[in-house]
């Protein structure tokens, strides 16, 4: 036991101290971890054996659903609506067509047999999420028409109907006898039911206040996840389709301090991501990969340059949609885990294959990332996709208006500057408001007529400040014999680089104006005004 602990350690170690440079790279960071999964594998530098298939399965298989659980929960309905429907088409016809592409390509070029090479479309055939969401997100990629949107909902949502072929596949390779319309009538009838009741049962049990606190809201809902893919699997349906659609409704619905559930799920899918491309890298042997490496290079070719536009031009042109949105969706069709977590499960059936159906997989998911990952943002900046004025968080449900908003109190003296003005003498900005005055114990509802007087007490309501990479605090003791006790605020020097927020002293938060003066213990709320790049500057002289 303690092998694995120690490779896990060091692993999110690693994770964790490269995780500021990774943003700054132009490759996708779930690429470094594929690499440094193979770094410490068998071929690598420290040479640890590992080709345990079925617990990869199982480990891949549990962080697929919280992926797709978070890729429905994070999906904001109401900015998707004008490209719901060809989102929907692109993830189950699209993924239909894709598999036949592939397929068709396969059989010709590489001469292997029909059912060989619908099982190699199948796996490959949907897009991934946790690579389009990561890549959007870090690069703050926001896209015309919407486009963003539809790529988040298709491969969000893409990998239950790749599942399905996956399974039909296996099953006709195996030489099973089944009925394939009724096979896919049950698992999407079954799965959607599942989903949507699940998530129905869900909301109402949040809404009827039967958990004592928002930690056991998260707990909740972590169940409720796991019963959303359990369940339906149980009666054969596609669990992978049943958790999407329940993180649909639940992160549609209305739900209190609904940040601190996305908070949780963001860093549990981010996890989930990280290991999955660690075990995936870990579990590869490198020097098996030259065998594969050009019927993987053929078919991510033709896959990209060929069937993904065919069927992406297809689908969308019904739409009227812009031939540079059709370049792009058709450059974003980025392949990940989940098709290496599929050919996991067909070599796990003990279908026989001409080639590794694994190291295939493998490589050709190593090739998509690489290039498709890498040069996207490029891409959307050459077909000129890209929009300087949207925020890519709208497209996600933990960008919410009322979870940017702050309340602050502010107490009228008899000496203040407001006191005997009305609200609307002040004038105050457009996103600055006066949410309630509480005046002798009772609550006045402000309008502009308002007068504020000796003793009020106004709660203000403006949008949260979240940008702490380049707004960090830090706290400083005052201890007994510094030369900046019994001196005030102005007279130091230090508040000319560091900005002094708030005193701590002992039970009391002081305010501190440049009068105030610094007492021994007191501890000093500061915060270091970094400047930010010309490129944030430029938005804000935009805006």
């Amino acid at each position: 036991m303690n092998g694995p602990l120690l490779l896990m350690g060091f692993v999110i170690l690693i994770c964790i101290l490269l995780n500021h440079f990774l943003e700054k790279i132009p490759i996708p960071s779930l690429l470094i971890f594929i690499a440094l999964g193979m770094f410490f594998g068998e071929n690598g530098v420290l040479k640890i054996p590992f080709d345990d298939y079925a617990a990869v399965n199982v480990i891949c298989s549990i962080c697929l659903i919280f992926i797709m659980f978070y890729g429905g929960f994070g999906t904001n309905l109401k900015v998707a609506r004008p490209v719901l429907a060809p989102s929907i088409l692109m993830s189950t016809l699209g993924v239909v067509g894709t598999a036949g592409g592939v397929a068709f390509f396969a059989h010709y070029i590489l001469k292997l047999s029909w059912l060989e090479c619908f099982l190699i479309g199948s796996v490959i055939s949907s897009t991934d999420a946790a690579s389009v969401f990561n890549i959007l997100r870090s690069k703050k990629l926001a896209l015309k028409y919407h486009t963003d949107s539809l790529l988040e909902i298709e491969s969000g949502s893409n990998d239950p109907m790749s599942y399905m072929l996956t399974t039909v596949s296996i099953a006709l390779l195996c030489g099973q006898s089944l009925s394939i319309p009724a096979l896919l009538v049950q698992q999407l009838v079954i799965g959607i039911l599942c989903g949507l009741l699940t998530g129905w049962v869900a909301v109402k049990l949040l809404h009827w206040y039967f958990l004592p606190s928002q930690q056991s809201h998260t707990i909740f809902l972590l169940a409720v996840m796991i019963l959303a893919y359990a369940i339906p699997s149980e009666l054969n349906g596609n669990g992978y389709l049943s958790v999407y659609l329940c993180g649909i409704l639940i992160g549609n619905s209305n739900l209190t301090q609904k940040k601190y559930l996305i908070h949780f799920f963001d860093v549990l899918t981010h996890v989930a991501q990280v290991l999955i491309f660690f075990l995936l890298g870990l579990l590869v042997t490198p020097i098996n990969l030259p065998s594969v490496i050009m019927p993987a290079l053929i078919l991510m070719l033709c896959l990209t340059f060929v069937v993904r536009p065919f069927v992406s031009t297809v689908l969308l042109i019904p739409f009227r949609a812009k031939l540079q949105q059709i370049g792009l969706v058709s450059w974003s069709g980025l392949r990940g885990a989940a098709s290496i977590v599929f050919a996991i499960a067909a070599v796990l059936s003990g279908v026989e294959t001409t080639y590794n159906l694994y190291n295939l997989v493998f490589c050709i998911v190593l090739l998509s990332i690489s290039i498709q990952g890498t040069l996207l943002p490029m891409i959307a900046k050459k077909l000129e996709m890209i929009d300087r004025k949207a925020d890519i968080g709208r497209t996600f449900n933990d960008y919410q208006e009322d979870s940017d908003i702050t309340f602050i109190k502010l107490h009228i003296g008899q000496q203040h500057y407001w006191c005997g003005k009305t609200l609307e003498q002040l004038k105050f900005p457009s996103d600055l408001l006066v949410a309630m005055i509480v005046r002798h114990n009772e609550v006045v509802v402000p309008t502009g007529k308002t007068m504020l007087k000796d003793g009020d007490l106004l709660v203000l309501a403006a949008r949260s400040f979240e940008d702490r990479d380049y707004f960090p605090l830090r706290e400083f003791v005052v201890e007994g014999g510094k030369n900046i006790t019994n001196r005030s605020l102005s007279q130091l020097s230090q508040v000319h680089t560091n900005r002094v927020i708030l005193i701590k002293r002992g039970m009391d938060t002081i305010i501190p104006t440049g009068s105030t003066v610094v007492k021994s213990g007191d501890i000093l709320v500061m915060t270091q005004i970094i400047s930010k790049s010309s490129e944030i500057k430029q938005t804000n002289s935009s805006d």
